[in-house]
């Protein structure tokens, strides 16, 4: 039925510039290479890993990395030969993820607020205590033409303060939708891809406070069989070690790319040092190859300093990314309570994006596959 009501996430594939770009993620949505969490679980860890400090577990991932990252070449290389055919080990990489940010639930620095609380006894910053709760899950029709049907699991809590959120009823109500357990995530990715989905999409809210459940599901997946592309649907506001976790399970990013300056992002989002952060963590992921499709939303009145600045950084920067120049935005949330955002309580002028549009041309930017 979906086929009906979205032709182009059929008709896409048949643009070279997809294919290419999305390579990975097309084999693993096809079922013909493993998605990154099962090559994670057979990546050997010694079983005494749990008993190490801080200090030496981090140490510990960051060679095990090293050793997934060969063991992904050797499948990228070799796509009729799987990986997740060997067994899994006793204590295995995914395992070390798991121990690391279940420990960031006592101190957590996963995302670059670092408020440092320990969210077994209270809140953090992105509103959220040590339990995840999932607001709905569905088969989402909306999205980027390459992810439809995409399995979308939308998280309750943010770590951004977003004036204009179109989300703003689950991602600012940390006790909008239901607690969910590792058991019922991996439930819920299971029954989307039997479904049909063509990927399971993290998002909310922020995914980030969730990793522990997130990379706990993916255990189950593992022991499971269950092959399903991850996708990371986020504002991309993690620390290092935040996206460090996460970095070696997701086979396609999805991520924000909002402003092209930090008063930008302090005004409307509340997000110190925006430009440094984000782009660090685009660096990472862009300097990897990984597959990735950028969205920016244009904000009327923001041409010039947002969307000019954010689309020439890709340009520069993440050449292969697709780039989904989007004209979305409505006066939302605060915007239209308060006389202090006067100035985008519009929606964005087709001259405006018409402008963004000439611009990405000029850059070279592969954004009409993917812009809606």
């Amino acid at each position: 039925m979906w086929r009906l009501y979205r032709p182009d996430a059929v008709l896409v594939w048949e643009e070279p510039v997809v294919r290419e770009r999305l390579r990975w993620y097309y084999a693993v949505m096809r079922n013909i290479a493993p998605a990154k969490y099962h090559i994670a679980a057979r990546v050997e860890a010694p079983r005494d890993f749990a008993a190490m400090g801080d200090g030496e577990l981090w140490k510990l991932h960051e060679e095990l990395g090293r050793v997934f990252d060969e063991a992904w070449a050797e499948q990228r290389a070799r796509p009729d030969f799987s990986l997740a055919s060997r067994g899994l080990p006793e204590a295995s990489f995914l395992d070390v993820k798991i121990e690391l940010a279940e420990r960031q639930l006592r101190r957590c620095m996963l995302c670059e607020r670092r408020c440092g609380v320990d969210r077994t006894r209270g809140r953090g910053a992105c509103l959220l205590d040590a339990r995840a709760r999932v607001a709905s899950f569905f088969h989402h029709l909306g999205e980027e033409a390459p992810l439809v049907p995409s399995g979308t699991i939308f998280f309750a809590g943010c770590n951004f303060r977003c004036v204009y959120c179109q989300n703003w009823d689950i991602s600012q109500d940390p006790e909008a939708g239901v607690e969910v357990t590792a058991e019922a995530l991996a439930a819920m990715q299971i029954r989307l891809r039997e479904e049909g989905a063509r990927n399971i999409n993290w998002v909310g809210g922020e995914p980030t406070p969730n990793i522990p459940w997130i990379l706990k599901s993916l255990k189950i997946l593992a022991r499971r069989g269950v092959n399903v592309p991850q996708l990371w649907n986020s504002n991309m506001y993690l620390t290092p070690e935040g996206l460090s976790l996460i970095l070696h399970v997701i086979d396609i990013w999805l991520p924000d790319f909002k402003y092209g300056n930090n008063a930008c992002a302090l005004r409307y989002s509340v997000a110190p040092r925006y430009w440094e952060v984000v782009t660090r963590n685009f660096s990472v992921i862009c300097r990897r190859g990984e597959d990735i499709i950028v969205r920016h939303l244009v904000l009327p009145g923001h041409v010039e300093c947002c969307t000019k600045p954010v689309l020439k950084w890709l340009a520069e920067n993440c050449r292969h990314a697709l780039v989904n120049i989007m004209d979305q935005y409505r006066p939302e949330y605060l915007v239209p309570k308060l006389d202090k955002y006067k100035e985008i309580r519009r929606r964005v002028s087709e001259e405006e994006m018409e402008e963004a549009y000439k611009y990405a041309d000029a850059l070279g930017l592969a954004w009409r596959e993917v812009t809606r």
